[in-house]
């Protein structure tokens, strides 16, 4: 019987940076990095561009190089891209933090049997430096990241996964996210989708229609729980 419940227990899918973990500040830091080394007093801003950030490192270089005006913009990106990676790996984790709650929601679905896995646009390697930066890494059986598997969210390939990996199935999980990426891959796995109010769009994110949202991870087992029973 205990395997049975095994195999039929519920699997929920994060997000990590934005919905697990507010690294805006850190992803910004490595990229104005980027432009004081070209000799640019142009530098993004942790709170104002934290929306940004979180649409990943190119999206920060071609920010800052249009805003400085850039002729050279387009090749400055590409090659200023693996220096950004560069600069966040040394630094992964100076300014980042936990949303309020994260951890021990995490653990509190675990401890009434759901499975928790990670599905993110961040490299893998640095995905993991995180959680072990932060002390998470336990709370997950799977982590996928941008670069596991040769496609990214919001192809469904990543989120399907992180799931298998986790030992769930798909119809029995949920996706928890932050942006329109997260919800576009739960369209394209067929799976319910819950996204934090708390993320960098704040409570607009619901424009997205949701399945549910979760304004403070104090509600989350309830909030999965009504989307996904604990065993089928």
């Amino acid at each position: 019987m205990a395997n049975t419940a095994a195999t039929t227990a519920a699997t929920v899918v994060f997000d990590l940076d934005g919905t697990l973990v507010d690294t805006s500040a850190d992803l910004i830091a490595a990229a104005n990095a980027c432009f004081a080394a070209r000799g640019l007093t142009v530098a993004l801003d942790p709170v104002a561009d934290a929306l940004t950030a979180f649409h990943g490192g190119r999206a920060m270089l071609a920010l800052g190089y249009a805003r400085a005006q850039s002729p050279q913009a387009a090749a400055w990106v590409e090659e200023d891209y693996p220096r950004l990676l560069d600069h966040y790996a040394a630094h992964i984790c100076v300014h980042s933090r936990l949303y309020p709650g994260a951890a021990g929601a995490v653990a509190a679905l675990r401890t009434s049997g759901y499975r928790t896995a990670i599905c993110t646009n961040k490299p893998e390697a640095l995905a993991i430096n995180l959680l072990d930066a932060l002390g998470v890494s336990g709370l997950f059986e799977a982590l996928i990241g941008a670069d596991t598997l040769p496609v990214r969210k919001p192809d469904p390939a990543p989120y399907l996964a992180a799931v298998a990996r986790a030992g769930g199935t798909v119809a029995r999980s949920v996706m928890v996210g932050d942006t329109e990426t997260d919800r576009k891959t739960a369209l394209a796995a067929g799976v319910p989708c819950v996204l934090v109010g708390f993320g960098p769009e704040g409570a607009a994110i619901s424009r997205l229609a949701p399945e549910a949202m979760l304004d403070s991870y104090a509600d989350l087992t309830a909030c999965v729980g009504r989307l996904l029973p604990r065993h089928g």
